[in-house]
């Protein structure tokens, strides 16, 4: 079957093997994970590896939208090397894909190693079987030539033992391979305190290292991460990020300082900060239906008439404002009020007023924040608990409040924030100041100052596809008697 970009799988298409790579996503690689399960180290990183295994699976393969991840490959090394998971697409495989994450926790973390070079041999085999079972699986599954040659494949490494000593023995066990099908390969060694400050310290250590991933080779790569649930989830969670970088996203374009007529162009890349939980199906939903005030209501059973209770929040923290980062915010925000319910009396809707506008005026001036949680209506019908969302809570300046939804961990992406350590250069500097000084400056934002051109829009694709209706019968049409009434055609239409 061919390998068309263009086509989108649905979410329950998990049958077949056809693998199709988005259009929204057209460069992501298929994925080899490969796990060293040695002891002593197994026996302590196990339950958190195979914990974040175990959610990470659970929320890739429920997510709506593009393909993410097409296919998913799983080896492990203990006394010898296994392929466990043969490459299979991850969405709607759940069950599949914990089996294998609960046989990969019955591999035992007590026992002998056979030695390094062993290790380092067995780990080379692993990568090169990987890659040939992915040539193996696009040729059967493809029949497009052009497409297949396009399509990559990442391998991941996680070990517990020093990751520049792992980095050294792919180097050089790889550097006659073939791998024109390897877009990366990436060791991620996970550590203990201890371990960090030991290896640290250690003559192979001699030179300190400003970030956590970096570029050890022109094929290997080398992270380090905390031997926790979170981190290691952080590490696989990356995989649902776009990995292109054939082309920059976007174009900022800035005016000219001068008389030039061509602006000046900053190129850019875009990073998702977070999963949009409209992307998983689930109900009760995680709090993303803030479009309108009756999508934020709870569903109710029963006659449609029947009024809804209102949305139950409970505030469980304050958030200093400066503290809050944008990019964990999402969706559409409400305005909050004090309510004017008619069911209440002047007494308590006069009291209800007064407390609204003194939580306003406190959190304005303390410059807070209040953190809110909405808990689960009902458990879930599969036996497990509902679904928590969580709201922020922000002050203006007039008798309202702004509600706006607020990520949890689950949905959390890694994002590098990179800090300047130096000043821009001079010349940089001067080009883009020249660039402000020619935009109009506004101290109070206008919204009624930009036009979208929405409304000529909708006009024009209503006229293009709805046929036109006279706005009245014509005469001809009116003295057609009816076709029930052919008895009484002599009388004249009124």
């Amino acid at each position: 079957m061919s390998m068309d970009n263009r086509k989108r799988p649905t979410a329950s298409s998990n049958s077949g093997n056809s693998v199709y790579w988005s259009s929204s996503f057209p460069r992501q690689p298929a994925r080899v994970l490969i796990v060293e399960a040695l002891p002593p180290w197994w026996s302590e990183t196990c339950t958190v590896l195979c914990d974040a295994l175990e959610n990470f699976l659970s929320l890739a393969c429920s997510l709506d939208g593009p393909c993410r991840i097409p296919l998913l490959s799983l080896y492990v090394i203990s006394r010898q090397q296994e392929c466990l998971l043969p490459f299979v697409q991850v969405r709607g495989n759940l069950a599949r894909l914990r089996s294998c994450v609960e046989e990969l926790r019955t591999i035992p973390g007590e026992g002998c190693i056979r030695g390094a070079a062993r290790g380092g041999e067995l780990l080379r085999q692993a990568v090169l079987d990987s890659l040939q079972q992915f040539k193996q699986y696009i040729r059967h599954i493809s029949t497009d030539k052009q497409a297949s040659n396009n399509i990559s494949v990442e391998v991941t490494v996680v070990t517990s033992q020093p990751g520049r000593g792992i980095v050294r023995q792919l180097e050089t066990g790889l550097k006659d391979a073939d791998l024109v099908s390897l877009k990366r390969l990436l060791v991620v060694q996970i550590y203990s305190a201890a371990d960090w400050g030991q290896e640290n310290h250690s003559p192979e250590a001699t030179h300190t290292e400003a970030e956590d991933s970096l570029m050890l080779g022109t094929e290997v790569d080398l992270q380090r991460v905390e031997n926790s649930t979170f981190a290691m989830e952080m590490v696989l969670k990356a995989w649902l990020q776009e990995q292109g970088g054939d082309r920059e996203h976007l174009h900022l374009l800035l005016p000219s300082p001068l008389d030039n007529p061509i602006p000046i162009c900053v190129k850019c890349d875009m990073q998702e900060r977070l999963i949009s939980p409209a992307l998983i199906p689930l109900n009760p939903n995680l709090g993303m239906k803030t479009e309108s005030a009756r999508d934020f209501l709870p569903v109710t059973k029963g006659s449609a008439n029947q009024s809804q209770p209102p949305r139950k929040l409970k505030a469980i923290k304050t958030l200093r404002a400066d503290g809050v980062c944008e990019s964990v915010l999402y969706g559409l925000p409400l305005v909050i009020r004090p309510t004017t319910c008619w069911q209440l009396d002047w007494d308590e809707m006069e009291t209800n007023h007064n407390l609204f506008h003194a939580l306003c005026n406190t959190l304005r001036s303390r410059d807070l924040f209040l953190l809110l949680q909405v808990e689960p209506a009902q458990t879930s019908t599969a036996g497990g608990s509902g679904v928590y969302s969580h709201y922020v809570l922000q002050p203006s300046p007039s008798l309202c409040l702004l509600l706006k939804p607020v990520v949890s961990k689950e949905l959390l992406l890694p994002c590098t924030l990179s800090v300047a350590t130096q000043e821009p250069a001079p010349d940089a500097m001067h080009t883009i100041q020249g660039c402000l000084t020619q935009l109009d400056e506004e101290c109070v934002f206008n919204p009624l100052s930009l036009s979208s051109n929405m409304y000529q829009h909708l006009r024009s694709r209503g006229l293009l596809s709805q046929p036109r209706y006279p706005y009245r019968l014509q005469p001809a049409a009116q003295s057609q008697p009816l076709e029930g009434l052919k008895g009484t055609a002599s009388r004249q239409p009124r």
